[in-house]
């Protein structure tokens, strides 16, 4: 049995998810994580969890609020000694033999201090380890956010990069590309094809595609994300937060529309369902995902604040293409990324090459 020391990036439930399947997978080491925020709610009833803040970022109105994000990390950064010592006492008492992080800032930082292996295992630094060939719109916004990935949360000597899409690795960066990991619950779903919409925007939303959806089509969308949590208005269905209904539904949609979150791209695609994807301009991780979801025929990519009838007709009239397409492919890694994960644990290093 190992010991893990696990960061996870704490805003929204896709890393901590990630986080609590590997966990629960390999219950023959002993998992203790470092959280905050919407974390939480996801690991602690299952998992001991230190509590300790991170970097993150404040979204208003399907934007990025950048004072708001300054503000909170000025204070955490000025902090940064004491957060360090907390951690490295955590480190002594539990003694880990390993330690991980996805996209969680102190972690790594006491791993090295404290000579320990740590594995970055996480989505974000495919955009820092991996060769892209991007539009020119592309260039300027990935070099100045390219730099969070890059140097405030750095790759580390050990970095296994969990995506739906692969570019060809950098070879610099001691890294590989494995496959989304998928919920088990996910992974028992029977997909079908009952023709509603389900519509799903996570760090921030927009009156723009309420109003949207109720002009360009009939079909019933379910809404989730929003502030309203009940009730209809038009064709629009508003839902609580629930895993199981948003599953229920997600399992049973003609197709998706949603931001640019690789968790629900990775699940949606699993279940054969085509995308629309809206991006948050500012966010260049889901720019990137909407980017290759588009090249790869798995979808289209499309900018709130450019939505038109004819966009989501041109969309369907390509859903039997983007079906077929998906259908092609493998969106599972959940064995490859639990062996990678448990020989690191026990030998302190990632394999690279493919077995």
């Amino acid at each position: 049995m190992g010991r893990v020391l696990y960061g996870v990036h704490g805003t929204g439930h896709g890393h901590a998810m990630r986080g609590l399947t590997i966990a629960r997978k390999l219950k023959q080491h002993e998992f203790l994580f470092v959280a905050n925020d919407d974390a939480l709610h996801v690991l602690e009833p299952e998992f001991n969890v230190f509590h300790l803040p991170n970097l993150g970022t404040v979204f208003k109105n399907y934007r990025i609020d950048f004072a708001a994000t300054i503000s909170k990390a000025i204070p955490l950064l000025f902090e940064r000694k004491k957060y360090l010592k907390q951690l490295l006492d955590v480190i002594d008492k539990f003694k880990p033999d390993v330690c991980m992080t996805d996209l969680e800032y102190f972690v790594p930082y006491a791993a090295k201090i404290a000579h320990l292996p740590c594995l970055t295992l996480d989505h974000q630094h495919i955009i820092t380890c991996c060769q892209h060939n991007l539009p020119p719109n592309f260039w300027f916004d990935t070099f100045i956010q390219g730099l969070t990935p890059r140097y405030l949360f750095a790759p580390t000597e050990a970095n296994l990069l969990i995506s739906f899409y692969a570019p060809p690795i950098l070879p610099k960066y001691h890294a590989r590309i494995a496959p989304p990991i998928l919920r088990d619950r996910v992974l028992q779903a029977k997909s079908s094809d009952a023709g509603h919409i389900l519509v799903y925007q996570s760090n921030s939303t927009s009156p723009a595609l309420l109003e949207f959806l109720q002009r360009a089509t009939k079909r019933t969308c379910y809404i989730f994300g929003y502030a309203q949590t009940s009730g209809s208005l038009a064709n629009l269905r508003f839902c609580a937060k629930s895993e199981e209904g948003f599953l229920r539904l997600l399992e049973s949609c003609a197709y998706v529309i949603q931001g640019g979150s690789h968790t629900l791209m990775s699940e949606a695609l699993y279940l054969g369902k085509p995308i629309l994807s809206l991006p948050l301009g500012a966010m260049l991780e889901q720019r990137f995902n909407a980017l290759y979801l588009e090249r790869l025929g798995y979808g289209k990519a499309a900018l709130m604040h450019n939505l038109h009838e004819e966009l989501l007709q041109q969309f369907e009239a390509n859903l039997d293409h983007y079906r077929q397409t998906i259908s092609a492919t493998n969106f599972c890694g959940n064995d490859l990324v639990f062996s990678l994960v448990d020989k690191f644990i026990t030998s302190g290093k990632l394999t690279i090459t493919a077995p």
